[in-house]
């Protein structure tokens, strides 16, 4: 009996449908010689500090660096019943064999490693390696089993990077949430991104707009336009020269050029796309395109690849014109798609492109959840796009000369439409139609020598302007291209973080606090400006994670030794602690909470803060404050809340003189008489909900 361990139970199950084991049983499925079973991602971690020593639950300087020898690991918490499964089913002595199903990438071999570590059992395994959740697919990788040791470099690789994040991580962040009093989470691939939107929202704050002018002339119903001007002078004096004269012109040149078809998707690209068209985060569409794949509709989604095997070209072609039969890609004229523009075999690292998958004939869209079908149809255009015809089209460039300057006139005619007929269809079909990119119009037919009299002569103003703030779009393909000119050109993988990892990074960016979504903008907080202007250069530049993936990548291809590289690690993480001991009084300020001003005092005009059991005067020598456990509001069984307090700091002048309940009609309001200056007293209601009863007079 062989057991297949998958990573979730919605991939078991369709696993067991494509071999043929249909009977259900406890925390499995049985029969045909398989017992199919899942985790449920991650069930083992490393061990917590505290684990190692109750005396790390506190966080000291002192105790830095941690770092344990040997690592230790624990269930992950609540899903120690998913384990205890697993632990029983590899038990069992009909068991023979292990089948590691999980995700063919290096997560999924750490997920499926450490189970079968903590477990215990010495049992033989075997790999599947598959691209694809479809039926035939599953039968093809099972009839070709790898024996699992292959896949031990692999494994120590995940291994290294998981230890690795968590020697930098856990010391990293202690060390700089003890100097400043704050927790600070500090990741190897967070400070690397924060750090590239901090350089973006600085480029953009200093950034100083400048004036320029264009002189337009009109000709023949087109327009030819003068280089920039700084000086408005200038501009004028050229549009007073040139306005009512001759203009001749003096060249024209015309170039026909090809746009290739674009590539196929790999992760980021797909992620960037559904951010710039549907607003879709990166995680997001992470999710819509991993339900995809576990539906059978998409090829497997995290992979850094954009071309396809030579071995599915042939499934590839089917996909593709199924893929034209759907609408509103069957709108498009009779296309012939060229397969051989989607191989390259040479770039293909785990897994190639995605793709949708034969299900797609038997696949019910309208059905499917607006985000996954909106997905679903993104890859189908690409991939429709990928193997059409290039976009041909002719640039015309027209020079004229008049007042002795150069003007040029630019223009486009498209011979043939190729991929982008099919783009344009699709785009076509959105509810919310992008901004198309300007494009220049015909010109007409211009002639050297040709001269225009009494020419129209305009001047026009214009400003410079600022870098644009990062968007999860724009963001993504600079952590892709992060520290490229520092790496070699043949590491394999460059960059900040995986295809599969970004997404989350991005998301614990924005829950710790350190960047904020403003629309489809990525903006830092003060308090990730704050976090990055403490951390080392080390941590912050993208070439620590960029050595880390390369190094990573030789020890998955048994290039690299995993032991010199946690030494390493571990160095550096001792330097870490070393140089960083002690702060300045002003730096342990920067992560002081901002206290939001409820009001002015009555007394002396200084800001009034909450507290825990008051609001009180920040000039403590005022000594003025406001109880909320007064015995006016308790006997009422009611608490001053900040709106209230607000407000009678608004109306007051100095102190409360007194506070009464005073019956109006049914109900009963609470008045609060304030002492004035001058020795007026001002009322003041405080509505209160309706009540039988009351206390009346002056407490």
């Amino acid at each position: 009996m062989k057991l297949v361990i998958c990573e979730k139970p919605s991939v078991a199950k369709s696993i067991a449908s494509a071999l043929g084991v249909t009977s259900r049983a406890d925390g499995c499925f049985e029969g045909n010689g398989y017992l199919v079973s899942w985790c449920v991602g991650h069930l083992v971690s490393p061990m917590d500090a505290a684990g190692y020593d109750p005396g790390y639950k506190k966080w000291r300087y002192d105790d830095l660096p941690i770092l344990p020898e040997p690592f230790r690991y624990v269930l992950v918490k609540d899903k120690e019943d998913a384990f205890q499964n697993l632990k029983r089913l590899i038990e069992r002595p009909d068991v023979t064999e292990l089948v590691n199903a999980c995700d063919a990438g290096r997560e999924g071999e750490l997920i499926f490693r450490l189970v079968y570590e903590m477990a215990g059992y010495q049992k033989p395994f075997s790999r599947l390696w598959i691209s694809s959740m479809e039926d035939a697919a599953i039968r093809e990788g099972f009839a070709n089993l790898r024996p699992g040791a292959e896949y031990d470099p692999l494994y120590q690789s995940a291994l290294c990077r998981q230890k690795a994040d968590w020697l930098i991580g856990i010391n990293a962040t202690r060390l700089f949430s003890v100097l400043y009093h704050r927790t600070l989470n500090v990741g190897r691939v967070q400070m690397p991104t924060l750090a590239m939107l901090l350089d973006r929202d600085w480029k953009i704050t200093s950034f100083k707009k400048e004036k320029y002018h264009h002189v337009r002339l009109t000709l023949d119903g087109a327009e030819a336009v003068s280089e920039r001007i700084t000086s408005p002078e200038e501009a004028e004096a050229l549009r007073t020269a040139c306005a009512d004269g001759t203009a001749v012109c003096t060249s024209v040149t015309r170039e026909q050029k090809k746009e290739a078809p674009p590539r196929l998707y790999d992760l980021t690209t797909l992620q960037r796309e559904a951010n710039r068209l549907f607003g879709y985060t990166a995680k997001q569409t992470l999710d819509y395109a991993q339900s995809l794949y576990e539906k059978k509709l998409l090829t497997y989604p995290r992979t850094d690849s954009r071309y396809l095997t030579g071995d599915i070209a042939e499934t590839a072609s089917a996909v593709l014109h199924l893929a034209a039969k759907v609408p509103p890609f069957d709108g498009c004229k009779e296309f012939f798609p060229d397969v051989s523009l989607l191989v390259n075999d040479g770039k293909v690292s785990d897994h190639h492109a995605i793709i949708p998958t034969l299900e797609l004939e038997r696949a019910d869209l309208p059905a499917l959840p607006v985000g996954e079908r909106n997905i679903l149809l993104l890859v189908c255009r690409e991939l429709l796009c990928a193997a059409a015809e290039p976009f041909v089209y002719e640039t015309v460039t027209v020079t004229f000369t008049c007042g002795g300057h150069t003007f040029t006139a630019k223009g486009r005619h498209v011979l043939s439409l190729g991929w982008k007929d099919i783009d344009r269809i699709f785009r076509a079909s959105l509810k919310e139609k992008p901004e198309d990119e300007a494009e220049p119009d015909s010109l007409p037919d211009f002639t050297e020598g040709q001269t225009f009299d009494q020419v129209e002569a305009a001047v026009t103003e214009h400003f410079t302007t600022p870098p644009k703030a990062y968007t999860e779009d724009t963001l993504l393909s600079a952590m892709e291209s992060a520290g490229k000119e520092e790496i070699p050109d043949d590491a394999e993988r460059k960059g900040l973080g995986t295809p599969a990892t970004r997404a989350a990074i991005l998301e614990k960016l924005v829950a710790a606090g350190f960047v904020e979504r403003r629309g489809k903008s990525l903006i830092p907080t003060k308090a990730g400006i704050n976090l990055l202007t403490v951390l080392p250069d080390t941590l912050t530049s993208p070439m620590l994670t960029a050595e880390w993936e390369q190094k990573l990548t030789g020890i998955a291809r048994g290039e690299a030794d995993p032991a010199e590289f946690l030494a390493g690690i571990t160095g550096m993480t001792r330097e870490l602690v070393k140089n960083y001991s002690h702060i300045s009084e002003e730096g342990q300020k920067l992560f002081a909470p901002e206290r939001e001003t409820v009001g002015l005092c009555p007394r002396c005009g200084k800001p009034v803060y909450e507290g825990k059991k008051n609001f009180y005067c920040s000039d403590r020598s005022c000594q003025f404050v406001l109880w909320k456990d007064d015995r006016f509001w308790t006997s009422r069984k009611k608490e001053l809340t900040r709106k209230m307090a607000g407000d009678l700091l608004k109306k007051g002048r100095t102190s409360v003189k007194g506070m009464w309940s005073e019956k109006k009609g049914s109900t009963y309001d609470a008045v609060v008489v304030l002492d004035d200056t001058g020795g007026k007293y001002v009322r003041f209601k405080l509505e209160f909900p309706k009540r039988k009863e009351g206390v009346n007079g002056k407490k």
